[in-house]
Formats: structure tokens, sequence, C-alpha cells
């Protein structure tokens, strides 16, 4: 008889082979690079999104060597809109790393890929799995929460030690036959299982392959796992942003700095009130845009956009005039991208 580990793995990836998804670019190629592009890219961001700058991406740093080579401008500036720009940055010094360290060849083991910037343990197993077959397992979010409900893993995952035991039983339900074919598969097949079927939300229990063996879906609650007690706190700020514009039609932009909100970008001067801004009231020209909110995953950012005429009194910070022919190749943040297109 087979066992229930055994079981798991066999239907995830008997499923995975009749009915997961196939069509996705990153699916054809077992290339590390482009695996790990589209592992950063995914990185709690949809794939709809991803879509559209992936190709992108490949165009401009077809291999690991240009990305390497490129300045990290010309790396932000093509991943405006997406986000969590650390990823962007550790992106590129990753690809730096691999060539300077591994001769321009990515490590073909997950305990040697974690010691790469911005590459988790997760990242590592994925990129692998997919690429080398290796056994090894991932915990991304919906990952986690498939094995928590098959397994009913009540523990508190946000204590360390609950961490650590879900990846050994995630080891543990790994297949350990025909890994060449069956890792990638597998793992693909909880990545989508988690996508479309294992929903934070009402859960399409009964399309699921693992529907009679999940623990969680016997006892009715799926929707309690996983179990994690310490949330995200969130904040909101309010930033007034200067926009200066010269006769030329330029805007005064300064990079950010390296750690924090919009790290690395260029953006407007940034004040964090309208008091700091009093001495340009009454200037010629003067406007208050509307004031609009920009989400971002811990905060409310609400920006106040003031444009100010006039070249003179350049602020004393680093930066310079851009014009609109120059922003496309700027690291800019997406909502100051769309702010200085409807100027």
């Amino acid at each position: 008889m087979t066992s229930p580990v055994m079981d798991i793995a066999t239907r995830v990836v008997r499923w995975q082979a009749a009915h997961g998804r196939h069509h996705l670019p990153w699916q054809q190629t077992r290339d590390p690079y482009r695996v790990w592009l589209s592992e950063i890219m995914l990185q709690q961001t949809q794939v709809s999104t991803v879509l559209d700058y992936y190709p992108r991406f490949l165009q401009r740093f077809p291999d690991v060597a240009a990305l390497a080579a490129a300045p990290l401008d010309d790396v932000l500036a093509l991943w405006s809109g997406l986000g969590y720009y650390s990823r962007a940055r550790n992106l590129h010094r990753c690809a730096q790393q691999v060539v300077a360290v591994h001769g321009g060849v990515f490590p073909a083991t997950a305990e040697v890929l974690a010691t790469l910037p911005g590459i988790g343990r997760s990242t590592a197993g994925a990129i692998a799995a997919f690429c080398f077959s290796q056994r090894v397992p991932i915990l991304d979010a919906n990952v986690r929460r498939v094995l928590t409900r098959v397994l009913a893993f009540g523990e508190d995952l946000a204590a360390a030690r609950n961490e650590r035991l879900l990846w050994a039983h995630a080891q543990d339900l790994l297949p350990m036959d025909d890994l060449d074919d069956a890792m990638p598969r597998y793992t693909q097949g909880l990545m989508d299982l988690g996508a479309g079927w294992c929903l934070p939300r009402k859960p399409r229990c009964g399309l699921c392959p693992l529907d009679d063996v999940c623990a969680a879906r016997r006892a009715g609650d799926p929707e309690k796992y996983p179990v994690r007690t310490r949330k995200l706190r969130r904040s909101a700020q309010s930033w007034w942003l200067l926009l200066r514009r010269n006769a030329a039609g330029a805007i005064w932009l300064e990079r950010r700095p390296m750690t924090g909100i919009w790290a690395g970008l260029y953006c407007p001067p940034v004040f964090d009130s309208a008091a700091a801004l009093a001495w340009a009231e009454g200037r010629p020209g003067v406007r208050h845009l509307p004031a609009f909110l920009h989400v971002l995953t811990h905060m409310d950012l609400h920006l106040h956009p003031v444009l100010v005429p006039g070249d003179a009194d350049t602020p004393p910070a680093q930066g310079g005039w851009y014009g609109p022919a120059d922003w496309p190749a700027l690291g800019l943040p997406a909502p100051v991208r769309k702010l200085l297109k409807g100027l």
C-alpha cells in the first residue's frame, strides 16, 4: 500500500502534469538565470504583472553577465512599477556576485544559492528544484498554506521553532523517485494549488487532488490554517513633494537614500509637513496638486504634490534637472512616474 507521504507527492505530480499551469514563459526553461529572475519578480507580485516585465527584462539583460555589467540606474528604471525595490538592488548585487565569485554560472545547490544576495531558502529551493531537480522543499506563502492545511499543522508560525518544524515536514513530503521530472512538477504543482485552489478564503477543496488526504478538510476548517499570531503592523505617513519645474519643463529630482522607502530611486524633494514649504506660498504659479494615497505593504503613504515654477533657489541637496525625455531611463517610484506624466 502507498504511504500517505508518497501518496501526497505522487498526487501532486500527476495532477500538475494534467491540470497545472504549463504556459508561463519561465516554465519553458531550466536556465537558472531565467528561473531566478522570475522567482524574484513573483515575490509578492501577481503573475499577470510579471508577465509584462519579464520579457522586457530579458530583452535588456539577456543573461547574468549583461545584468551584472549594467548600471544600477538602468535596472531600477526597468523595475519601476514592480515595487519592493530592494528586490531590484539585490538582483543587481546577486548578478555581480554570480559573475565575480561563480564565474557567471549559478550554483547548482540550494545551500549555495541561499548565500547569494536576495535569495532566501524558499527561492533557493525553487531554483534548485526547477533547474537541477534537487530534492529540496520550498515554503512560499502559497505552499505554506497548502502544507499546513494538508497536515493540519496548527503550530504558530510566528515562532521560529515552528517554522523550522514545518520545513522538516515539507522535506519529508518530497518525491523519492524519478526526481528529474518529479521535483519540478511537484514544486510547480504545490505553487499551482496554492494560487488557484487552496485559496486563503473559500478554498476549492472539492477540486483539489489532496481533498481526501487533507487533515484540515476532514476537520472542516481549512481556513484556520496557517496559524500566525504576529501580524504586520501598518502605519501611515504624509509626504509633501516639491515639484520644482524650470522654464524648459524639467523637474528637479534627487536620489533617495539607500535605505528606507523608495531607496535609491529618483524623487522630488520630500518634506514631512506643509509648513516646510511655506516659503513657496504666494509665489507666482504655485499649485497644490490633488493629494493621493499610495499603499505600501506596511504603510499608507499620503502624498501631497506642490508644483513651484522657476529654477531659482535650487535645493542644496544633490540632484539635477530632468526633463520628460530623461524620465524613462530613471529609476522612479511608480506614483512619481505617474505624477510626472500628468504634469
